[in-house]
């Protein structure tokens, strides 16, 4: 039998509010294997870990239980305060009586009922609790960051900074993201091209620094400091080594009229292209769709005027397998879909635009050279109706958009309409929103001078309808503080879409065993203080991909996130997990069942001989565990038929025990 201490946390009043702490700490007292119970207002300070390493030595305890917050809040502290006071950290199991507990009831009777069943449970588990030792692991030097936008273009340079080796991999021909799409940034209204483009020239220029652009990640496997990933790099029908980049090819192509998805489809480029000027790599890429060469065989001029004879119409995907101590997500977002917003006339009229196609009619390089022209028939529009929340904060429509505010949208209609009032004078701009959100530093005030410098004019209320009628768009909207329903004859009409993660997020969460919300959104390990650490350790998180983000907020995760690969990859070993699986080889059959889910291909299989009782031998193929690979996720305790894996720290005996000890 364990001789057991039990710690009672008052948390202030999370838990004291609801939950009889005294008298939690005087029933626990009572139970099997516990010589000392007590109750402390906060038993993180440290007057209250000084509290739990007195009583260990001086109780000489075996085992604490530490009734308070989630484990995943403190788990780590109270065990460090164990391990201070010479007890191993194992032998410390957390009661969960805030979060399970005080803050699902409001009666105290209830409360502090739970809670004292709470806290049996993990007494009742203890005392079956053993010793256990964690491995260590070397760490590989280096890191993959998955996205090259701005997030994962800062995060890269930031770990290359401090001296390790980064790869960046990037789905498209070109790193840079979304924001190489941009014109202007707010709320200083600097070019985005000026600021992004020698950020991706350092990133072409460092020599820790590696670029896999037009490539995506396949297969990951390994844990936290020795990733196995496998990245695919799709063919470009180009040899990046020798492409100088002088877009002779694309000059030449006849195939000229290929849809410019960089261009959001609004102009067309060659079937061999460079996306845009600043591209890095500035390396042509061929699009299989669309070049006659590789479709029947027929053309071949680009190969022709090609002096570098860079062209290679052979070329085949190639798969490059790499080894990895840290990983960094920086999947970035992308704007809903507008065809299932049918009201808008979207599909109906050219001149019902996103507002990032809005961004590339503003832009220099844009389809129509930085001039606001309508795109049906290249006029310039003398009236503007942006509508706000297209898709966001959307209760009632569910099905179609997207519950939460995508933030950065009531910022960046500020800025269309103020550089439109500012480069055309004459021409009227009308915001319709439900609410103005500027919560950044300077934000407010630069709404404001939209307002009362620019002229803009804001509109509470909702558009109901945008309805096409010769060349003009007939705006149908609500004035809610005028108490008036309004009729527009709008020329252009901008919608300022939801974003949403980009569609890879979720396959590459599987690939990663990383968390996700309802939303696809990557999950932080703690809301407030884990915020760029994914449940998964090794994994990091940086952009947009955790959550909507503007672009000084996403630059600050994305060196929040290097800060922590940094931390991770200054360490020679890391110490492992020991609560890890093992398998019974009297009971283990052989079937394989475990290793099939396994998601870090930690089991094996082996013969093994053993001698029967008659002296004889026999054969057996049995799981053989590698603890340094196991996660102690679990998969393979409940997959295996006959009862053979265990997992250290939650043995079957152990859950029983919590089982029987709540049922009691």
């Amino acid at each position: 039998m364990q001789r057991i201490g039990v710690f009672v946390c008052w948390c202030g009043s999370n838990i004291a509010g609801t939950v009889d702490v005294v008298a939690v700490a005087e029933a626990l007292k009572k139970e099997p294997g516990v010589v000392f119970s007590a109750n402390y207002q906060y038993m993180c300070s440290q007057a209250g870990q000084d509290l739990i390493k007195n009583a260990i030595k001086e109780h000489n305890l075996t085992g604490i239980v530490v009734c308070s917050c989630s484990p995943r809040m403190h788990e780590a502290t109270f065990r460090k305060t164990a391990a201070a006071a010479g007890l191993n950290p194992y032998m410390v199991e957390i009661a969960n009586i805030r979060e399970q507990c005080s803050w699902v009831h409001k009666e105290m009777p209830i409360g502090t009922e739970k809670a004292i069943i709470l806290g049996k449970a993990a007494v009742a588990k203890v005392n079956l609790n053993t010793p256990l030792v964690p491995g260590e692991s070397p760490v590989t030097k280096r890191a993959l960051v998955i996205g090259g936008g701005i997030a994962g273009i800062q995060t890269a340079l930031d770990i290359a900074d401090a001296g390790f080796e980064v790869d960046i991999v990037e789905k498209k021909p070109t790193i840079g993201g979304k924001m190489a799409q941009l014109d202007k940034t707010f709320p200083t209204l600097d070019c985005a091209a000026c600021i992004l483009t020698p950020k991706m020239v350092d990133v072409a220029q460092n020599e820790k620094i590696r670029i896999f652009s037009y490539s995506e990640v396949t297969d990951v496997k390994g844990f936290v400091g020795n990733f196995d990933v496998t990245i695919k790099k799709k063919a470009r029908y180009v040899k990046e080594e020798l492409c100088t980049g002088c877009g002779a090819c694309t000059e030449k192509c006849p195939m000229k009229k290929v849809p410019n998805d960089f261009n959001l489809n609004m102009d067309t480029k060659r079937a061999i292209y460079i996306p845009f000027a600043q591209a890095v790599p500035k390396v042509a890429t061929i699009d299989p769709d669309y070049c006659n060469m590789l479709k029947n065989g027929k053309c071949g001029v680009c190969s022709k005027v090609c002096a570098a004879g860079a062209i290679d119409y052979t070329q085949k995907d190639e798969f490059i397998e790499e080894k990895y101590g840290a990983i960094v997500v920086a999947t970035g977002f992308n704007p809903i879909s507008m065809d299932k917003f049918d009201e808008f006339a979207y599909n109906q009229s050219k001149d019902v635009i996103t507002s990032l196609e809005f961004e590339r009619l503003t832009n220099a390089a844009g389809p129509t050279a930085g001039k606001l022209l309508r795109p049906s028939d290249h006029k310039h529009p003398e009236k503007i109706v942006f509508v706000q929340c297209v898709g966001s904060r959307c209760d009632a429509c569910n099905e179609k958009g997207k519950e939460y505010c995508s933030k950065i949208c009531c910022m960046y209609t500020a800025k269309h309409a103020m550089l439109t009032r500012d480069k055309y004078p004459d021409t009227e701009v009308y915001v319709f929103y439900i609410d103005v959100r500027t919560p950044g530093k300077n934000f407010d005030e630069f709404y404001r001078r939209a307002v009362e410098e620019y002229g803009v004019h804001y509109i509470k209320g909702m558009v109901g309808k945008v309805v096409p009628e010769g060349d003009k768009l007939i705006v149908q909207a609500s004035d809610l503080l005028d108490n008036k329903q309004l009729k527009i004859e709008a020329d252009l009409v901008v919608l300022a879409a939801a974003i949403e993660p980009d569609k890879s997020a979720r396959p590459l969460a599987t690939l990663l065993t990383a968390s996700m919300d309802t939303n696809d959104f990557f999950t932080e390990a703690h809301p407030k203080l884990r915020p760029v650490e994914s449940p998964t350790a090794g994994v990091f998180l940086s952009g947009a991909c955790q959550g909507p983000k503007d672009i000084p907020e996403t630059v600050a995760q994305a060196g929040a996130a290097a800060s922590k690969v940094i931390g991770l990859l200054a360490k020679d070993k890391l110490t492992g997990n020991p609560c890890v699986a093992h398998s019974n080889e009297m009971m283990c059959n052989g079937c394989s069942s475990c290793e099939r889910v396994c998601p870090y291909g930690a089991i094996t299989y082996e013969d093994k001989e053993f001698r029967m009782p008659d002296r004889t031998t026999l054969m057996r193929r049995i799981a053989v565990v590698n603890p340094a690979v196991c996660q102690g996720c679990g998969c393979c305790t409940v997959a295996c038929p006959s009862g053979a894996m265990d997992l250290k720290g939650f043995a079957s005996e152990q859950i029983i025990a919590e089982v029987d000890a709540i049922c009691k």
